[in-house]
């Protein structure tokens, strides 16, 4: 008997979506509603403004840009504050100084799944950002949490000196792009059903047992 893949779900996120922490809860949520399936998450990138400076930009000036004025942008964020508590999430949006380039943010993710610690770093990337305040455009930020993760820090240290899977990490977010992604999180299931935005734990968890009971797999030729 050969194992079976596990499902696999592909998030297409980017770091400062407050909508992609929410539905990261969520997802964890609907797995933990599934125990007896064996599900595999990975992590895709993807940049809500990709305009922004390598060195950022002043969040308040960020947002009255985008909203047209604070007001607007106050309004906004704070729906999704009140969604952040239903799952957990205490948003600290006044600590935020700074709106970042998450380029790095998202060359960091991918460095960390050659040791399947992608969870770890993304949570600590959003808790750092969201509830910390933190800057996520020093390197040294980013080096301090994949260190906290687990990573070998130092050769992370190194590679941040480097423009090492830039070009990479831009194709990627391309590739979503060309794929018809507007707007994140995404989930793709299994590469075949997708979740626009951050559904409900209850929405995700039906995906996936749909998922699940619709899986083909290759016959494998018997051996006499």
């Amino acid at each position: 008997m050969t194992d079976v893949a596990p499902l696999t779900v592909d998030v297409v996120s980017d770091v400062m979506c407050p909508w992609c922490y929410i539905g990261k809860r969520r997802l964890e949520a609907a797995i933990r509603s599934v125990p007896d399936l064996d599900v595999l998450v990975r992590w895709h990138p993807f940049q809500l403004d990709a305009t922004l400076p390598k060195t950022g930009k002043d969040r308040q000036k960020y947002l009255s840009d985008k909203f047209g004025g604070l007001d607007q942008a106050n309004a906004f964020y704070s729906q999704i504050k009140a969604a952040g508590l239903e799952e957990g999430i205490d948003f600290a949006f006044d600590a935020i100084k700074l709106s970042p380039n998450t380029l790095d943010c998202h060359r960091l993710i991918l460095w960390s799944r050659a040791d399947d610690l992608q969870d770890e770093v993304v949570e600590r990337l959003f808790k750092a950002y969201f509830l910390d305040g933190e800057d996520l455009t020093k390197s040294e930020t980013l080096v301090r949490i994949s260190d906290e993760a687990g990573m070998e820090s130092d050769l992370v240290e190194q590679l941040f000196e480097t423009d090492s899977d830039l070009d990479k990490t831009i194709a990627q977010i391309g590739k979503a792009q060309e794929s018809g992604i507007t707007g994140v999180p995404c989930f793709i299931i299994d590469g075949r059903f997708v979740l626009a935005g951050a559904e409900k734990a209850e929405t995700i968890a039906a995906a996936l047992k749909h998922a699940e009971e619709t899986r083909t797999f290759p016959e494998t030729e018997s051996v006499n």
